[in-house]
């Protein structure tokens, strides 16, 4: 259950009230250098997942709470969805489309293949030590960073993951074991961004972005060009300029 004085819940800024959603991580951490830029022109929200979450349902309940705790009366919101933050957002969009205005999809995906690497990583995450996590990410940097996103950026991700528990990152893949949208895409109905960096190489995000933007009516796609999984911590992106200048257009086209 998280309320509006949560605090794993933080707001910054004003305007049109926008939420962040984590990653697999599920801190909500990992936002902290876009906050500032989003904040220019939205209430930015960003607020940590529960862990003990074991099905998507729930945490699209905590979503909602959250919604309901920093929107105003009947106003809708924009949500913006990091990997698996993308799932839930996109889950939380088909199941209640009436409390959103827009919805930003990075780097995410309509469902996982193939399996056996889910349930690989979850057999991994309960057998190891958990302080061999930390080998692992640093292990694994490459294939999550943008091949420009600076050392310091990179010790600050090291840093503020350390705070993900093994039980929030093993029901989190167990939830993508069973999530499946793929046949729900045409359903959803709000405005939607989907944004897939071309360097990825945890998710295939370019071939899912296209796969979920040839679905989704009206939705629109844009490739970030040099970005790896991790984008959102290199220095020349702007999530905020993104967003603004994509929402500024369908408000100007009659969206709503």
């Amino acid at each position: 259950m998280i309320g509006v004085y949560d605090p794993r819940l933080a707001i910054e800024g004003q305007g049109p009230p926008l939420i962040l959603v984590a990653g697999l991580d599920g801190t909500g951490l990992l936002f902290y250098r876009q906050v500032p830029l989003l904040a220019r022109a939205f209430r930015v929200t960003t607020y940590a997942l529960r862990d003990a979450a074991t099905t998507m349902r729930q945490l699209v309940a905590d979503l909602e709470e959250v919604v309901d705790g920093v929107a105003q009366r009947n106003e809708r919101v924009i949500i913006v969805g990091e990997s698996f933050g993308g799932a839930l957002a996109m889950s939380f969009a088909l199941d209640l489309p009436h409390r959103i205005r827009g919805l930003v999809v990075l780097n995410s995906f309509p469902h996982v293949v193939p399996q056996w690497r889910l349930r690989a990583a979850i057999g991994a995450l309960r057998a190891m030590p958990w302080g061999a996590m930390k080998i692992v990410r640093r292990v694994t940097a490459s294939r999550l960073h943008s091949r420009l996103t600076h050392r310091r950026e990179r010790e600050r991700f090291m840093q503020l993951t350390a705070r993900a528990s093994r039980e929030g990152y093993i029901n989190r893949l167990r939830i993508l074991t069973e999530y499946d949208i793929r046949d729900r895409l045409t359903d959803l109905d709000v405005p939607t961004l989907f944004l897939a960096a071309d360097e990825d190489h945890l998710v295939p995000s370019v071939t899912q972005a296209r796969f979920m933007a040839g679905r989704v009516p009206g939705s629109v796609l844009r490739v970030l060009a040099g970005h790896g999984h991790n984008c959102l911590l290199s220095p020349d992106l702007d999530l905020g300029a993104i967003v603004g200048t994509w929402s500024a257009a369908w408000r100007v086209d009659g969206g709503r």
